[in-house]
């Protein structure tokens, strides 16, 4: 199995990336985990205590629970992964069954801060944005998917996210194999990432 670990700031385009990568694959051999889905359960708080989670620290990542998946697929077995809910700051009782695929994508912010998670991947992958293209994104994505307004994604991103990433996300660039500054026309990073998929799985 390769493991492919695509990290990379809010807003920075991993999941465009992702999709790139994965048009050229056969469906079958190609499965994703998703950082997102594994913040950490917190059932004994309130819904205000939930929204004041700094979601953008490591602390609030369950990477026990995804290094334990991860190694369950490189042995073959099949697992749950955890769904969690945006709307309601926190995992929902419902699971996605996730089968062992030749190719495992793991994308999220902060999979390069953590160590063993790190040492699983055979391709590191930090997604390169500007900042102001970063917020641009973010903004348009919370206030239609996630329904926070305008206020609430600024002040956060002032607040909590721009701080996080500088301390947290930025830094793990030095971990990564390949770097891809994300735009419409950087079509050589994704083919080499290809390239190196099909040499393994083929």
């Amino acid at each position: 199995m390769l493991i492919i670990g695509i990290a990379g700031g809010t807003g920075s385009g991993k999941t465009t990336v992702v999709h790139q990568i994965m048009n050229e694959l056969p469906e079958t051999e190609v499965g994703i985990i998703s950082q997102d889905s594994y913040y950490k359960a917190s059932h004994g708080l309130s819904f205000d205590e939930r929204a004041l989670i700094n979601f953008d620290h490591p602390r609030a990542i369950d990477f026990e629970l995804l290094v334990s998946h991860l190694k369950d697929l490189k042995e073959g077995k099949t697992i749950e992964q955890p769904i969690y809910s945006f709307v309601t700051h926190n995992r929902t009782d419902d699971t996605i069954v996730t089968h062992p695929r030749k190719v495992m994508i793991v994308e999220g912010i902060l999979i390069l801060t953590n160590p063993e998670l790190r040492e699983m991947f055979d391709i590191k992958i930090f997604v390169h944005a500007d900042s102001d293209e970063r917020l641009i994104r973010r903004l348009k994505r919370d206030i239609a998917e996630r329904g926070r307004d305008m206020e609430e994604v600024l002040n956060r991103y002032q607040n909590t996210l721009k701080p996080m990433h500088e301390q947290f996300i930025e830094p793990t660039k030095a971990f990564a194999d390949i770097i891809i500054p994300n735009d419409k026309y950087n079509t050589v990073a994704i083919d080499v990432v290809r390239a190196v998929i099909n040499q393994r799985i083929g």
